[in-house]
């Protein structure tokens, strides 16, 4: 009984030691379930064993233990965790690291016929203490546009030599280019435009600008405003270069108040600009969001727009007006007359004080009351005015057609199939004239345009375009055409109806007799738009007089018969110009048998002779 009780007292003490050595989950199994066998190996062993092991009974291969290390005494594998699965009583949770994995030499793999290249920036010494390769930039250092935020460099334009300056006889009464103090390469950009010699308003204002002085230019629509500004600031830009530029910031900041004026500013401002390579932006609303935001990624020395469009980047952040060196407001009276007054103070408010910038004012007319309020934005401002005494050039011949409002469509078609007319452009004073006299037009055989406000831009760019290209010979228009669009070779400009604005008929005839040619302005005289007559004779300081129109003048004739589905009338909402057929304004084709699907201008209704 003694030696019994001793060998089962050994037996226990053994245990004890053995487990005091051993892990705690190896513990708590043992002590739970396991039982320790004469060998030392749990029961489950022999069967991991022969499966982890070879089988000659089945004849397969041993396969790798993939945790050799990680195994338990019971032989179970850790999860993904790093955890023994089942966790036993008192042991807890106790994770298993693995062990260190030593770094696999690959051997490097190239193209077959291409000779191996280093990778930028790594150490490449040939053995202890060989030369090591330096990374070579990416881009240049003396680059003098940053890259945009997005971290792609900015590819600068092309640059072409410059040319030769042709000189130019000296003319009395007349200024050069080279005259003044303007750098080469704008000179070289004005020849190539073939300006020769300067306006009276450019003679005049182009002095105190070069030297940097404010100015508030008044001078008749198309004698080269735009020109003078722009000469100015390129020379300002080019003489003062700044190597280090922040993206989203511009140097020169134009206002307009119109999409169709500041896409023509930015035009010119790039033809003007030919050989300085410098980076110009027009933005506007209604299209092309994303485009100009990114746009404004890089450094802009010109920047054209509209005040609801550069407002709308400032307060996001993408555009910065601190630094801007100089302002200038085109068309001051249109900007400040539509109601653009706040819009003007908030973006003011984020330029430089006054002082500090250069502030152009230009406009055709100038109010005393607009005066007053832009010379709070001006320090000594400097104005200059040029032929006060005529308003309007003497190269556009004016006439004035006292008519009745029902005759004036037949008036109209008249007027294109007998006088000499090769671009004519309708003006109007509502939307809803312009969609009647469109659709009459090319149920008439006429292809047209149609410029309105409601227009989307993108149309109203290929509306303009269609135009100056000769595609689409008459425009119908709003006064939304009136300001600062310049197309070459306007024969007749026609008021359909009398502006209620005097002044704006002055901008809406300044669209023809531009850059020498002669033109004419017709204006049809109804019951309505006599009572503009005597403010009209007050501004112009001459007197008016309505020339009676002729039985045959008035005479509408028959349409052409219409094919089918021409009576559907008009489908979708206003476009671009209608296609041409091949024929001249003074003829009338067959009317296309469908509305023209790029401009949406198809045929009308049949109106009654007397009815608009």
């Amino acid at each position: 009984m003694r030696s019994l009780f001793r060998k089962i007292l050994d037996t226990v003490t053994g245990r004890a030691k053995s487990a005091e050595s051993e892990h705690p989950y190896v513990r708590a199994s043992r002590l739970d379930k396991e039982k320790i066998t004469p060998s030392g190996t749990s029961p489950r062993a022999p069967r991991e064993q022969e499966h982890r092991g070879s089988s000659p009974s089945r004849g397969r291969p041993a396969r790798s233990d993939p945790y050799p290390q990680r195994r338990d005494q019971g032989g179970r594998a850790p999860t993904r965790h790093g955890h023994h699965p089942h966790p036993r009583p008192g042991g807890g949770r106790q994770p298993v690291r693995p062990p260190a994995r030593q770094p696999t030499q690959r051997p490097a793999q190239q193209p077959v016929g291409r000779p191996a290249q280093p990778r930028m920036g790594a150490d490449l010494s040939h053995g202890q203490g060989g030369p090591v390769q330096q990374p070579v930039p990416a881009h240049p250092a003396g680059r003098r546009h940053g890259p945009s935020a997005g971290g792609r460099p900015h590819r600068r334009k092309a640059i072409p030599p410059l040319p030769p300056l042709i000189p130019l006889p000296p003319a009395e009464g007349k200024t050069r280019f080279t005259d003044l103090d303007i750098v080469r390469e704008v000179l070289c950009g004005i020849q190539d435009l073939q300006f020769e010699y300067c306006t009276p308003i450019q003679h005049l204002c182009l002095p105190h600008l070069l030297a940097g002085r404010d100015v508030t230019g008044k001078a008749q629509t198309g004698t080269g405003k735009t020109a003078a500004f722009l000469s100015s600031a390129l020379t300002h830009i080019l003489r003062r270069p700044l190597m280090k530029r922040t993206p989203g910031f511009c140097r020169v900041l134009v206002l307009a108040p119109t999409r169709e004026l500041a896409i023509q500013i930015y035009k010119d401002a790039e033809a003007i600009s030919k050989y300085c390579g410098l980076n110009h932006l027009v933005i506007f609303g209604g299209m092309g969001y994303q485009e100009q935001r990114n746009a404004l990624k890089r450094p802009i020395d010109i920047l054209v727009g509209t005040p609801g469009r550069i407002i709308d980047y400032s307060r996001s952040g993408h555009l910065q007006l601190s630094e801007a060196e100089i302002l200038v407001i085109d068309e001051a009276d249109r900007m400040l007359d539509m109601g653009f007054i706040p819009d003007v103070r908030r973006i003011v408010s984020k330029l430089p004080p006054a002082g500090k910038r250069q502030t152009m004012f230009f406009s055709a007319t100038l109010t005393p009351t607009i005066v007053r309020l832009v010379e709070r934005w001006l320090v000594n401002p400097v104005t200059v005015e040029s032929e006060p005494e005529q308003l309007v050039t003497g190269l556009i011949d004016q006439r004035f057609y006292s008519v009745a409002a029902g005759e004036k469509f037949a008036l109209l078609c008249w007027l294109l199939g007998h006088d000499e007319a090769s671009r004519i452009l309708v003006f109007c004073n509502r939307r809803d004239a312009c969609l009647r006299i469109a659709r009459r037009l090319t149920q008439y055989g006429i292809h047209c345009g149609l410029l309105t406000g409601d227009v989307p831009q993108e149309k109203r760019l290929r509306i303009l375009e269609r135009f100056r290209n000769g595609d689409s010979p008459v425009l119908v228009a709003t006064d939304v055409a009136a300001r600062g669009i310049h197309v070459e070779s306007v024969s007749h400009v026609v008021n359909y109806d009398m502006p209620q604005d005097p002044e704006d008929y002055v901008h809406r005839i300044g669209r023809t007799g531009r850059a020498g040619e002669k033109g004419k302005s017709v204006a049809f005289v109804d019951e309505y738009g006599a009572f503009v007559i005597p403010a009209l004779e007050k501004l112009l300081g001459s007197k008016i007089r309505c020339v009676p129109v002729t039985e045959d003048m008035v005479r509408l004739p028959s349409p052409p018969p219409s094919r089918p589905g021409m009576e559907r009338g008009y489908q979708g909402r206003q476009g671009a110009g209608c296609k041409p057929q091949g024929h001249s304004v003074n003829h009338s084709p067959p009317p296309p048998s469908k509305p023209d699907p790029q401009t949406g201008v198809g045929a009308a209704p049949r109106y009654p002779s007397g009815n608009q």
